[in-house]
């Protein structure tokens, strides 16, 4: 059954940057394209009435590869034939008052009752387009910031009028980040066309953001003001046009000098809410005056668990796929049936790092991080005192660190962590085996959150929103040692799913040193003690984690408060 009566359910567009939708469909970069296709995964398993709307883009993200101890960007090949249906319709946006037309591709999710939730895919490779307007949809996320409102522009305005080409008028537009926030100010602009135009009267502007806002939900992900989308004001009239700017900046909170995606999104949308508990406080601090929610995210369950694991919930929790919440059932498992279904699933882990020339044994203790590699995310904490990390291995036992992730091209910092990730290696053997498996996907994504034997997230309080990649290990039985910061603070509860890094009131390298020598510590005196001596305690963190985090921290749970919460603002 849904959360809601069939009839009262409202029909709803999703609009995103990025989508991860299969990893044969290279339209996503990481979390946020995660998070996205788990919302439509999970609204297809809960027959939800949404759609999708994206960018299909030829070159992707890009394919990472490791040369010389170095970061290589390289397009991704693929074609959207072999993977999408085009459609007969097409459609026309606006960019610098030229006419650019706009290919329209479909596929579809399907939902474990067979429920099908389309995906709208926008292309501007059209041979009555300029070459410059071609390649709009090419990349994701590696344009300058002119090419970036160009793809908002496309997303935003062209993916709304893409569904009303396609004969669909959703109830809802909820805008997943501000990427796509352009389509609120379209809405707001059609309404206010069928009355006195532009610039029409106080009166008439009022009740149209009002019309506008009963249609729209807002998800902020970025706990920082430098993350949210912001085009000089020059930038912005001349892609846009007078027209459609004078318009923005009659908003209340707008500002003159620039387009901020993020604040037209707030200002015309009827629900706004962060992705976790804690990030919805920072949020309200970032945004005085407005009220912001909190929806804490989510994963699909079925994508997320792999196949040992999953056999052993089909055995003993048969609804699990359907049901997510059942997932608190797991209490009930065997102890020795989730330590095999977890070894079988680090088997599979290690053999792929093995074929990569790494000597790594299913007997050691391993540890996993998989994220995007940036300065804020620290990864390198865990390496910031090789000779303290060394001993430790010396009294438990040798130790194994698998990491993954890309580092944007331009963000240099990042790639520079990678490079002295590589560099330690040689420092740290051979007490502490270093491995670090390029083109990070969704197919390695859940050998890496399966395989290992503890989750390790170390982000700098509080710059993480959400995080979602402990929820994917949780399910698989792997529990996190994690800063409190983003989900953590809710799903961590102490000696039962895992450990914490108290954040404290140092900043910058003190705050550095503080948080490594938490990890220090609880490794050697909790962690790895646990994990050597007593073989029952630790699986039943492993299944504390399944039964407390697994059974709430998924994509049922979260797309039911959308339907219950989000959706039905103003009703």
């Amino acid at each position: 059954m849904n959360p809601l009566h069939p009839q009262s359910i409202p029909s709803i567009a999703y609009f995103c940057m990025e989508f991860g939708l299969s990893n044969d469909i290279p339209t996503y970069s990481g979390g946020l394209g995660m998070l996205a296709g788990d919302t439509l995964r999970s609204a297809s398993d809960l027959g939800v009435p949404m759609v999708g709307v994206s960018l299909l883009y030829r070159k992707g993200y890009f394919k990472q590869a490791i040369a010389d101890g170095h970061q290589i960007e390289k397009d991704v090949s693929w074609r959207p034939e072999d993977h999408l249906k085009r459609l007969a319709v097409e459609v026309e946006v606006e960019v610098e008052g030229r006419a650019v037309t706009l290919a329209v591709w479909k596929t579809v999710v399907t939902g474990v009752e067979g429920h099908e939730v389309p995906v709208f895919l926008l292309d501007s490779d059209l041979p009555g387009n300029s070459e410059e307007d071609r390649t709009i949809t090419d990349s994701l996320y590696l344009g300058d910031e002119r090419y970036r409102l160009m793809q908002e522009i496309v997303l935003g305005m062209g993916g709304r009028r893409a569904l009303k080409a396609l004969g669909i008028e959703p109830d809802r537009f909820h805008m997943n980040e501000g990427h796509s926030s352009l389509l609120a100010l379209d809405l707001l602009g059609e309404t206010l066309r069928a009355g006195a135009g532009f610039e029409g009267p106080d009166a008439e502007f009022e009740a149209a953001i009002a019309a506008a806002k009963k249609r729209c939900v807002f998800t902020t992900h970025t706990p920082v003001p430098a993350g949210h989308d912001r085009f000089p004001k020059a930038l912005a009239t001349k892609l846009l046009g007078e027209a459609w700017m004078g318009l923005y900046t009659r908003l209340p909170g707008s500002e003159s000098t620039e387009l901020n995606m993020s604040i037209l999104g707030l200002e015309l949308s009827g629900f706004v809410f962060g992705v976790a508990q804690r990030h919805g406080e920072v949020s309200r601090g970032m945004f005085p005056g407005r009220e912001i929610h909190a929806i804490t995210n989510g994963v699909h369950s079925g994508t997320w668990t792999a196949a040992p694991m999953a056999a052993l919930f089909d055995r003993h929790i048969p609804q699990w796929r359907r049901h997510n919440f059942a997932l608190r059932m797991a209490q009930s498992i065997p102890l020795a049936e989730i330590r095999e279904a977890h070894r079988q699933a680090k088997r599979t882990l290690l053999a792929v790092a093995n074929e990569q020339g790494y000597e790594l044994s299913e007997d050691l203790f391993t540890i996993g991080y998989a994220r995007r590699s940036t300065s804020y995310k620290r990864p390198l904490l865990l390496l910031r005192d090789i000779r303290r990390l060394r001993d430790i291995a010396s009294r438990w036992g040798t130790l194994q660190v698998i990491y993954a992730g890309k580092s944007h091209p331009r963000d240099f910092e990042g790639k520079r962590l990678i490079e002295e990730l590589l560099r330690l290696r040689e420092e740290l053997a051979p007490h502490v085996r270093i491995a670090y498996l390029p083109g990070y996907n969704m197919e390695l994504g859940l050998k890496m959150v399966s395989g290992v034997d503890v989750w390790l997230n170390t982000p700098m309080a509080p710059l993480e929103a959400s995080g979602t990649s402990g929820m994917k290990a949780a399910h698989n039985g792997v529990p996190s040692l994690s800063v409190r910061d983003g989900w953590w603070c809710e799903g961590y509860i102490e000696g039962t799913t895992g450990w914490v890094i108290e954040p404290t009131h140092h900043s910058g390298e003190e705050a550095n040193n503080a948080d490594a020598n938490q990890l220090y510590r609880l490794l050697d005196e909790e962690v790895l003690p646990l994990h050597r001596r007593d073989q029952d305690g630790w699986a039943t963190v492993m299944r504390n984690s399944i039964a407390l985090n697994g059974s709430y921290f998924n994509g049922e749970r979260m797309v039911a408060e959308y339907l219950t919460r989000a959706y039905t603002h103003g009703e």
